[in-house]
């Protein structure tokens, strides 16, 4: 069975980045929102493995995304992706329960890495 991940970033090349990330790893992308809102309708809809969460959007941020997706399932299995300079929110995110994270720019095969990660974390 394939590993499902859900992207959520408001920078559509961003998106288009990770998506290709994803998928080059050999892992389906169910879907993708534009921030923290959007994510947890999509996280509900389509109850992904593996959420690519981005700190910094409007509407709803990365970090109250994150609490809200741990109340409404606290086995969610979260990887925040963050621009060089948010390490404070980056510590802040893995106590809050995200299982890694991915600094931006970012290789390819960090995102790998990182959803590989935390997939087993969960298992």
């Amino acid at each position: 069975m394939s590993v499902r991940v859900l992207i959520v970033d408001d920078l559509t090349f961003m998106r288009i980045a990770i998506r290709e990330a994803v998928e080059e790893a050999g892992f389906v992308v169910t879907s993708e929102a534009r921030n923290g809102w959007e994510a947890l309708i999509r996280y509900t809809d389509d109850k992904p493995d593996v959420v690519l969460l981005d700190i910094a959007m409007p509407v709803m941020d990365g970090i109250t995304a994150l609490k809200k997706l741990m109340l409404l399932d606290p086995t969610a299995c979260v990887v925040m992706c963050s621009a060089l300079g948010e390490q404070e929110m980056i510590v802040k995110a893995i106590k809050l329960g995200a299982r890694d994270f991915v600094v931006k720019p970012f290789r390819k095969e960090r995102i790998a890495s990182a959803i590989t990660k935390a997939v087993k974390r969960n298992a």
